[in-house]
């Protein structure tokens, strides 16, 4: 049944593949380079929170470390913050009522150790706390949050054994998670984003760097059903994402061998993809948030795997 469910949505994109290329508008938008970040690492979490970045966990030598970073645009300037509860990295993260909740992640080397785990940082008072599992441990799970709860979609099983297409959502008024209707292609490494009360889960991979895919689809809270939508234009995986001026913005990714600096943007009103100005250079295993007209991007690797991992923190700007 999920496998037929599957192949339906996987046939229904590539319809989208083979309809004839509308023109597109000049790449736009600017970057610029700001103070690094204070540790390199890769396959961080980056949040916003009022007018400041959280660059949460990641991995350096490949050994998940708990570091939480904070970064003020006005000043240009970091500081550490409390430790995580434990080093995870390839964690996914939302930000609820000014609180940054984290969700799953890695402990081990090479997607090993997958956690249920659940933490929420308060940056009023620099302290976490525990929440509500998981059913069960995911690693680059895909997370966003729509109506102020907080949906966690796919990713990878305990000990780098499987991919999923698991759907939990998260009531922080009530501390619980519920199942809704899981994602038809079961991958991680995915981007995730909820825009005009629907949520898009685009590209990723299904086994290894070298699965990565187009697919995307898109989920309706009110029928908990999932459809198929136009493929992201280069398929990727281990890309940065966020909701930008009304677009789903999807940036970098890997296919070994090659990272990619592609930025391209969906916009849900036209059903269409557009590329956007390029990254300096590729890169994966970042993250992306936005602030106010700004899309901060920092951390990753600039080659597949753990190559060149780079303490950078670059902004993108559109006019």
């Amino acid at each position: 049944m999920r496998t037929s469910s599957a192949l339906t949505v996987i046939a229904t994109a590539f319809a989208f593949l083979v309809t004839p290329a509308q023109s597109q508008p000049a790449p736009s938008g600017d970057w610029t380079q700001k103070k690094p970040l204070p540790t390199a690492r890769n396959e961080v979490a980056l949040a916003a929170v009022g007018n400041k970045l959280y660059v949460v966990g990641g991995g350096i030598a490949g050994n998940a470390v708990p570091l939480i970073d904070e970064y003020d645009p006005a000043a240009d300037t970091w500081r550490s913050r409390a430790a995580m509860p434990k080093g995870l990295d390839h964690l996914g993260v939302a930000v609820v009522s000014g609180k940054i909740i984290t969700v799953g992640g890695f402990i081990g080397s090479v997607h090993r150790g997958a956690v249920a785990d659940v933490y929420e940082y308060n940056p009023s008072t620099d302290a976490w706390r525990t929440l509500a599992s998981l059913k069960t441990g995911r690693g680059s799970v895909g997370v966003t949050v729509l109506d102020g709860k907080v949906h966690a979609v796919g990713g990878r099983g305990v000990d780098n054994t499987f991919t999923v297409g698991t759907h939990e959502v998260y009531d922080p008024a009530r501390n619980t998670w519920t199942e809704l209707a899981p994602m038809p292609t079961a991958r991680d490494h995915l981007a995730l984003v909820a825009i005009d009360g629907k949520i898009h889960a685009i590209g990723g991979r299904v086994t290894n760097p070298q699965s990565r895919i187009a697919v995307h689809e898109i989920f309706d809270t009110k029928t908990n059903l999932w459809s198929a939508g136009p493929p992201l234009p280069t398929a990727r995986s281990g890309l940065a994402y966020a909701n930008y001026r009304g677009m789903i913005v999807v940036l970098g990714g890997e296919l070994p061998p090659d990272t990619f600096p592609q930025n391209e943007a969906f916009d849900p009103k036209s059903m269409s993809w557009r590329t956007l100005a390029a990254m300096p250079h590729g890169r994966h295993g970042t993250s992306a948030a936005v602030i106010g007209n700004r899309i901060y991007v920092a951390a990753g690797s600039l080659k597949p795997g753990s190559g060149q991992v780079t303490d950078e923190l670059i902004v993108f700007t559109m006019p």
